[in-house]
């Protein structure tokens, strides 16, 4: 369990938030050999997975609706935006679920970065005609 919470923060310290909410799903299948373990086979794993998961399904739909332009610039910020939004979602969901203090602590720290980073990634696209 250590080592899933180790894995977990890396992957969400590294960027990739998508990766950690998927871990705790993952990890419950790899319980008994031949058993699959439901989600709720935690308290909390009902509004914790429905909160991973719409974060999840609610990033990758921002994150395909802007149309590519072929300015690097443009399209990279357009396309972070949506990324970093659904990192501060999962985030609040572990605020909201989570246990850990180191966890929790992670969570904060990433909300504020997020938020601004897609504070400065929206004013240079209005400073630059974008959206």
């Amino acid at each position: 369990m250590k080592n899933l919470r180790a894995l977990r923060a890396l992957c969400v310290s590294g960027g990739l938030a998508f990766a950690a909410a998927a871990l705790p799903a993952h990890a419950q299948q790899q319980g008994m050999p031949g058993m699959d373990m439901p989600d709720s086979a935690h308290a909390d794993a009902g509004g914790s997975t429905r909160a991973f998961k719409a974060a999840d399904e609610r990033m990758m739909h921002d994150m395909n609706a802007p149309e590519y332009t072929g300015d690097a610039d443009r399209d990279f910020v357009a396309h972070m935006i949506p990324h970093h939004q659904g990192a501060i979602d999962m985030a609040q969901a572990e605020l909201k679920y989570g246990k850990d203090p180191e966890i929790k602590r992670l969570a904060r720290n990433i909300v504020k970065a997020q938020r601004e980073e897609i504070a400065f990634m929206q004013r240079w696209q209005k400073e630059h005609g974008g959206n």
